[in-house]
């Protein structure tokens, strides 16, 4: 199976608006759930953020479904 190399700040996944695989941009960011001021800090969430760098589609993902 052919790869194709990733630099430092991409990784190499499947694009849906490009119909295949291409470089995107990875992030990780605290997200805060609840609209309650009292209850914020108990309901922040890591969601993982790609962004395809040939179309800029962007997808997110919640990543913890506790």
């Amino acid at each position: 199976m052919a790869t194709t190399p990733s630099t430092p700040d991409t990784t190499v996944e499947y694009c849906s608006q490009c119909g295949r695989e291409t470089s995107h941009v990875v992030s990780v960011e605290i997200r805060t759930e609840s609209t309650k001021p009292e209850n914020a800090e108990f309901s922040r969430e890591p969601y993982r953020l790609t962004r395809c760098v040939d179309c800029g589609a962007e997808t997110t993902m919640r990543m913890n479904n506790a």
